[in-house]
């Protein structure tokens, strides 16, 4: 086991360091002085010469990118070109509010997307398995920030069951609309996976077997069925956490919800770079860390898995 995750991590490298080569070009050449824009476009041409140098943008552009790689492993990822905050302050002051949403968003996904793919797979071809099809194709088809604005619309303004946008003081209330609109697509898919995977699994020999043994058709379900159906399954939720908690763009910017993905938002309107490589660093690590320990809890459902 320790020797495969020492394989993982080796193998992480050359994608995190990628990812930052990517990151690093794609933000060069965007359009936009970023020492222009924190001076307005009347600022003093030796002001925003000073504060180029300061920033460091008068460098060549290999010196930046091996500057940037060296900071990078230290995770000094530099000062936010708009607040003079660091951006590891910047992620870690956004970052609480990002999980509590997607921890919460998952649940939900969770509670409806695998009972639903359950009863749908057991009860194929009735208006239990035609119901949680329509749902799922909904969930999977309508658009974030539709599902966003008609319920910001309807449980906010209309119906009034919900204060309103943003955060408050953190009571949960603020959390309940965006978390149920940010877990209908997962929960969406997550139904469906477990459909097709139970449906796979049920016509097994070994789940045969175990009916004609005289087993209570809940145990053949639960016990035998729903362990092996679940690797894929695990899979998504994985990736789909890690999606959660990089900062989903659309629906902190509806709900106004100062997340990950607002920050990251509002730094690429102001050119603020260190804070647009920091946030996408940051979903690289995260996206490297789920699929590990996606791959890691494999062997708790199928003991067949072993990694030697």
């Amino acid at each position: 086991m320790l020797n495969y995750i020492i394989r993982r991590l080796i193998g992480a490298i050359p994608v995190i360091v990628g990812v930052i080569a990517v990151v690093f070009v794609l933000t060069t050449i965007v359009p936009g002085d970023p020492a222009r824009l924190m001076v307005g476009q009347r600022g003093n041409p030796e002001t925003i010469a000073k504060i180029r140098h300061e920033m460091g943008l008068d460098k060549p552009l290999v010196v930046q990118f091996v500057d940037f790689m060296k900071n990078a492993v230290t995770f000094n990822l530099g000062k936010s070109y708009r607040n003079n905050m660091t951006v590891v302050d910047a992620l870690l002051t956004r970052l609480p509010v990002t999980i509590k949403l997607a921890i919460f968003s998952m649940i939900i996904a969770v509670i409806v997307g695998v009972p639903l793919g359950i009863l749908s797979a057991i009860r194929q071809y009735t208006w239990i398995d035609y119901s949680a099809m329509i749902f799922a194709i909904l969930g999977i088809s309508a658009p974030v920030f539709w599902a966003g604005l008609l319920a910001v619309v309807l449980f906010c303004q209309v119906l009034g069951w919900i204060p309103g946008t943003g955060i408050g003081n953190g009571e949960w209330i603020y959390y309940v609309l965006p978390s149920l609109v940010l877990g209908l697509r997962p929960g969406a898919l997550i139904a469906r996976l477990t459909r097709s995977s139970m449906l796979e699994i049920i016509r097994q020999d070994y789940i045969r077997t175990a009916r004609a043994k005289g087993l209570a058709e809940k145990v053949v379900i639960m016990k035998h069925a729903l362990r092996n159906a679940l690797i894929p399954v695990v899979t998504v939720i994985g990736i789909e956490t890690a999606s959660l908690l990089s900062g989903v763009v659309v629906t902190e910017q509806i709900f106004s919800i100062p997340g990950i993905g607002r920050l990251s938002v509002e730094a690429l309107v102001n050119r603020d770079f260190p804070v647009i490589r920091g946030v996408v660093l940051f979903m690289a690590f995260l996206f490297v860390f789920a699929n590990l320990i996606v791959d890691l809890s494999y062997p708790f459902f199928d003991p067949r898995i072993k990694y030697d």
